[in-house]
This record gives C-alpha cells, structure tokens and sequence, in this order.
C-alpha cells in the first residue's frame, strides 16, 4: 500500500459529500475515494435515505471503491442508541428508560431487533451503546445513559453489545463504547467541558464499565471523549488509549474519533497548532479512525510521515486494525446488500412487540398516595404540551429527534391517542407548550380537569441535538430543547410554564396524576410532598409504543416494575445526589435542605406488595479469592401479579480509605404472581469489593464488610455481615464483574 492509501483506511466520508438529493455524486465520490476509505459516515441516516435507498447508495459507493487500485469496501456505520437513527426505523425507549426496567435480558432483545435494521441497510458498525456514568444531571445527555451507578452502566451495556454484536465477531454489528471516559462528570455539567477528577475515582467509577464490557462482552470498538481529563484531552492521550485501554484492558478492536474530536485539539483544546499536528497527536494517542470526515488525517498523515514527524510504523499499526476489522465483519467477502430484502427488516410485528414490552418494563411509578392509580374511571382530561406529539416520545438519537426539522412519518402512538383508542370520555386541552411563556391555555386546562373524573399532565422537556449558540430570545419560544446533546441547564425545573399549569390544575378537585415523558431528571420536590398531586408516574422517552404503555399503566392492564436508575435531586443546588457517596458527601446538610434526594437511586412502585424474608449467606468469613452465596426469599402479598427488582449492595464496614456509603453489586429482576414466593439468590465475589490501595493496586482488603438486600438504596430491609480473612491483590484473571443470580421457587 501507498502512504495515501494506508492514510485514507484512517478516514472516512460523510454522506452529505457524496450524496445529494438521495442519489450519489458520482464526480465526488470518486476523488473523496480515489485511494480507499475507512469508513461510510451514517449513508442512510446523515442522508435521510429510505432504507431500500440507503442500501442502494452503499452498493454504489462500495462499487466505486472497488474500482480504485486496491479495491478495499469500506465500513459503513450509523448511529442506534434507542434504534437505528435513520428514516423507517424502530424507535425504542431511551436508554436511561432501558435501564429503568433494570432487565439486561430484555435489553439484549431490544438490541438484537435494532441489529437486524442495520443490517438490512449494510451497517456493519454502530456508534453505540453510551458508558458514561451520569453524575452531574445538568448535562443534557443524562439521558442517554444507564445512570448513575457503575455497576448498573456495565451490566446494561455488556447486555446491549450482546445484541448488537452477537455470538461471533463475523455476524453482528460492531458496537462502538462512548465516551471514553468520564464524560458524565464534567465541570458544570456541560458537554465537552473539563474533568477533573483523582485517578482512583476514574478507575472504579468511570473506567469500570469500560473494563467489564471489554472483558465481558468483548467489545469491538471504542470512541474517545471530547474532553480533557487534568488537561490532557482525551484524543490525545496514549496514556487513556493505549496504555489503559489496549494494554490494562486487553483491548484489541478499533478506536474511532467522537465527531470533530480530532479537530478540537487545534480549535478547542488548542493543544496542537495545524492539522498535521493534531492529526499526529490523535493517532500517536491511539485513536484509529477520524470520524465524521477526514479532515485532519489523510494527506496531514502522509506530510507527517514525510517530514518525519510521524513514523510510518504507527500508521501502519491502526491500517492493520482497520483492515482487520474489516476482514472480522465479512465486507471483504460480499459487501453488496440485498436491496430488495432492505424495506423488510424494518418495522416487523416483532419489533413492535419488543418495543411495546420494552416500553412498559421502563414506566416507575415514582408516587401513587390513596391508591389513586390504576385508574378506574370513565372520563380523562389530557393535559399538557407532551400528550400528543410523536417527537416527544424520543430521544436525542433517534432520527425524529436528531433532525427536528425534517418531515417525519412513524407508526409512534402518542398517550392521547392510546387514551382515545379505549372506552373513555376524553377531553383534550394543551395547556401550554414547551418552552414558551404563554399561560393562555391554563384555564381551558383547567375548565377540563374541572369536568372530567381525573385529570392526566402530560410533562416534561423537549429532547434533541442542539448546538445553537446562546439566544436571549430562546425563552419566548415553545419548543426549545432541554434534554440532549448540547442542552445543559443550570436547573432542572420542568421548562417554560409547565409547572405552573400543574399548578394550576393541582387547585382543581379533580385528582391529577402527572406523568413526565422526559430524558431529564427534573427536580419535582413540590409535586412529590404536595397532597395536591397524588400519582406521580416517571415514563421517561419511551419511543413507538409510549402512548400504550403510559395507558396500559395508568389503567392497569399493566403493573409497573421500573426502578430508578437515577437519584432526582429536590433542586440544582443540592448536587451531586448519587446515591454511592462517600459519607462526609452524603451526610453534610445544607442550611435549609438535607442531603437525600426527593427519590433515591432504585425507588419504583408496584400496584401489589412484595414481602422480603431474611437474607442468608452461605459463609460469614471468606477468604479473598473465595465466593459466597447471599439469598433472600420473596413474596407477593397482594392481589396482581408484579415485578420487584432485588437490590444487592455492599459496604465495606471499616476500611483503610473513604469509601462510598454502600456499592450496587447485584440485582435481579423477578416476575411474581399473586401469592408466589421465589428464592433470588447472588453469588458475589470479594473482588467485587475491592478498591485501589495507596499505590493504585487493585485490592481485596482484609475486615468486616456488610451485605445489604433493599427495595431501594435507601429502603434497605435485609443485612448480613461478611468478613474478609486476609486482603490480597487481585489478579486480572481472577476479577470479577458481576454476581451471577439466579431464582428459584421457595420451598
């Protein structure tokens, strides 16, 4: 190979500079492929391609590609954090909604449904699932997270990239773990900004997933953050992306660029002062592929090679791994799709089944005072600006919401008309929009609760990608985004007028249950303590099949069995609220707020109750290196069947360092009929509870630690204490991730 055409497997091409109107620019796609490329940048998502064009224009680049020199195809990738984020596809819910059914089984065939989409356009390579453990919710993309607990983010995760990536390398897509690392955490909560964070922290909370799911699930492909962590910028570091990540981690797959990152060393970090150099930077750092475009590596890489400022044997260390990979995915073999076949993996009766159930799974029902809820009534006004739109069922990933301005066709079933498909008297009354300042609507709003048996709020922010710059006028408009990438805020009130009108519906004697259809965790401490508000229900972004599912709970032809992934904090002010603080953190007032969220980290509701025997463990004194068995046994004591998620934490009792209050270190969701008891039980490892000592050595440390069952992190209703004879450092090949559960019938 010629030092261009090894530079150009470093590359890649967006669709918007070899497509134009849905058909390929033949004249620029044969100089932007004149000497091969990496990657296909998101042909038919970037191009708003219907899937059988989407396959269509692929074949055709690829066959322009198999005209030049070498005929090397390329890896064409998309974006599919809740569904394929192009036209036709399945929406599912948001991820922080896939981690609220706390069920890495029914995420895995979420995932396996999405991998079949892809592949019906030729996707061998997916920008997904998000590992980043969400700490500070004033970032926007909060929502595309598993939470906030590292051990709930790698068990999710392990579970999406199995779907995604199936039994074999050579058969599924490629999933794609982002942001590595820490991008949850970031200084005021703003996308891109600075962490700073100590070593040991990023190791045991931000680095964990990552290290799980490398060891575990055996990830292809890794996306650098755009931050810097201590001032070194995450593209352009060899210590985060070769020294940890290959050589800790044992990673052997591809590193692609987070969009743009490798430009932001020259414009935003200002670590590199011309394209070559940061080219250098990035691919000396480890970072295989620049993603979107290829804007910094190409003819900089071969200058660089050529001046000597980069040596050729680095180059050809990442077109190995390229090439690699693409020999692992098959496109060498046959990289033409079947077009006829493209429209038929999309939208199957399958797909929506798995959307429905996966939709239901994630509704909490954070409140439900007198059992107002399920409903059993005969009229219902439908309240609020997010009762009848498909987009605000989605998140930021997914197509509908990505591109706002497109026209959009979907099968989504909206809460409104899921309520209007049932034997109800339904009055409709936006009440207000999103955003916007206008109170107009309120009493219409409430002249409809005043009339009907029970009034629904339908609440919440607007999700999207938003990169627009600061808007003074931003405040007069009704539909600006709060949620998503690009949309921090410095509070996590409802946004616009929205609380006031359930304020205003609240002074009804209609009773009123508030359902937020939000990726923000909003801080609704007045709502939680207001006997003016009795049902509070979380449905986060649930996706096609939201509206069913909302109704489905709220009439209760469903039981809800979501847990929190997430603490909601009462105000901005009282951040961090994670629920694994260490004690000075957690136990610290304020002047007139205490320190516990308005609802902690794994709290849900059930239409039925769920009673908790003791908890047993097969040995009270291990040695480091030597499992125990931690068992409870529960019973459904009510009259419907139900979900409860068993909660295992741990804490270590008296340890030579500040350590977290308790530690999430197994969980296991239970299906339960009236009346049935099952025996969960967890095989838990003492490398679970190991932390890194004074030299940052993994290690198992020797003292009393106790073992908790809870409903919640903070209704915990079962104990047990576990002693650790000897402490001892902690082999790689002898480290555990998770604790094996199973479930038996109780004698």
């Amino acid at each position: 190979m010629t030092l261009e055409e090894k530079a150009a497997q470093l590359g890649s091409v967006n669709a918007d500079r070899v497509v134009e109107d849905g058909e390929v620019d033949r004249e620029a796609a044969e100089e932007w492929l004149e000497h091969g490329i990496g990657h296909l940048t998101r042909i038919g998502g970037e191009a708003s391609l219907a899937p059988a064009d989407a396959a269509r224009v692929t074949n055709e680049l690829q066959e322009i590609l198999g005209e030049t020199r070498l005929g090397v195809p390329a890896i064409p990738h998309e974006e599919c954090l809740s569904g394929y984020m192009g036209p036709e596809a399945t929406t599912f819910p948001q991820m922080l909604g896939m981690a609220s059914t706390w069920n890495p089984d029914l995420l895995q065939e979420v995932t396996e449904t999405i991998r079949g989409e892809l592949e019906g356009i030729g996707t061998v390579h997916a920008l997904s699932p998000v590992l980043d453990v969400a700490r500070d919710l004033r970032w926007g993309r909060v929502e595309e997270t598993f939470g906030e607990d590292p051990y709930l983010v790698a068990a999710m995760a392990c579970a999406y990239v199995d779907g995604l990536q199936g039994e074999d390398r050579s058969d599924g897509i490629t999933a794609t773990l982002k942001h590595f690392v820490g991008h949850g955490s970031t200084d005021g909560g703003k996308n891109r900004s600075s962490l700073n964070v100590g070593r040991r922290e990023l190791y045991e909370t931000h680095l964990f997933p990552y290290e799980a799911t490398i060891s575990e699930a055996n990830a292809e492909s890794v996306m650098n953050a755009y931050h810097d962590i201590d001032g070194i910028p995450c593209a352009s570091s060899e210590w985060l992306l070769t020294d940890v990540l290959r050589g800790e981690f044992g990673f052997d797959g591809t590193v692609v660029s987070d969009y743009y990152s490798v430009r932001h060393l020259e414009t935003e970090h200002d670590t590199a002062d011309t394209k070559v150099e940061a080219g250098v930077q990035a691919l000396e750092a480890g970072i295989d592929v620049e993603l979107p475009y290829t804007d910094y590596y190409g003819e900089y890489l071969v200058e660089a090679v050529e001046n000597g400022d980069l040596a050729e044997e680095t180059l050809d260390e990442s077109v190995r791994r390229v090439l690699r990979e693409k020999i692992r995915k098959g496109v060498f073999d046959d990289p033409e799709i079947d077009i006829d076949a493209a429209a038929d993996a999309f939208h199957t009766e399958e797909a929506r089944e798995v959307t429905g159930r996966a939709a239901r799974q994630s509704m909490t029902l954070l409140k439900n005072e007198d059992d107002l809820l399920p409903l059993d009534v005969d009229s219902v006004a439908v309240v609020g600006p997010k009762a009848d739109d498909k987009k605000e069922l989605m998140g930021d990933y997914a197509f509908a919401a990505h591109y706002p301005e497109e026209e959009y066709e979907s099968d989504a079933i909206t809460p409104l008309e899921a309520l209007e498909s049932r034997d109800l008297d339904v009055v409709h009354e936006q009440g207000c929009t999103i955003s916007g300042p206008s109170t107009d609507g309120f009493d219409a709003a409430a002249d409809a609760a005043g009339e009907a048996d029970v009034a629904l709020a339908f609440v919440g922010a607007r999700s999207a990608v938003d990169f627009s710059d600061v808007d003074a006028e931003k405040e007069n408009k009704p539909s600006v985004p709060t949620s998503g990438e690009g949309c921090d805020m410095t509070h996590l009130g409802l946004p616009g007028v929205q609380e006031e009108l359930v304020e205003h519906l609240a002074e009804t004697d209609t009773p009123l249950v508030v359902v937020l259809v939000s990726g923000k965790p909003h801080a609704i401490e007045w709502m939680a303590e207001s006997a003016d508000v009795p049902a509070i229900l979380q449905a986060w972004l649930p996706g096609d099949e939201g509206g069913p599912a909302i109704a489905d709970v709220l009439f209760g032809e469903y039981n809800p069995g979501g847990r929190l992934p997430i603490s909601l904090a009462k105000s901005v002010g009282q951040l961090p609220v994670y629920y694994n603080r260490k004690a000075n953190t957690a136990n610290k007032d304020y002047v007139y707020t205490d320190s516990d969220p308005v609802y902690p980290f794994g709290h849900g509701l059930s239409y039925t109750e769920m009673e908790y025997g003791d908890l047993s463990l097969s040995d009270d004194s291990v040695a480091p290196l030597e499992p125990v068995t931690a068992s409870v046994t529960v019973t459904n004591t009510g009259d419907r069947a139900g979900a409860e998620v068993v909660q295992l934490y741990t804490r270590a009792a008296n340890p030579s360092q500040a350590r977290p209050v308790q530690e999430l270190t197994g969980f296991r969701r239970v299906e339960l009929e009236p009346g049935e008891s099952k025996r969960v039980s967890f095989e838990l490892s003492p490398t679970q509870l190991a932390f890194h000592d004074e030299s940052m050595t993994l290690t198992v440390e020797e003292g009393p630690y106790e073992v908790r069952i809870g409903r919640s992190a903070a209704d915990i209703v079962a104990t047990e204490d576990l002693a650790v004879t000897t402490s001892k450092a902690v082999p790689k090949t002898a480290r555990t991730y998770f604790a094996e559960s199973s479930v038996e019938d109780a004698e």
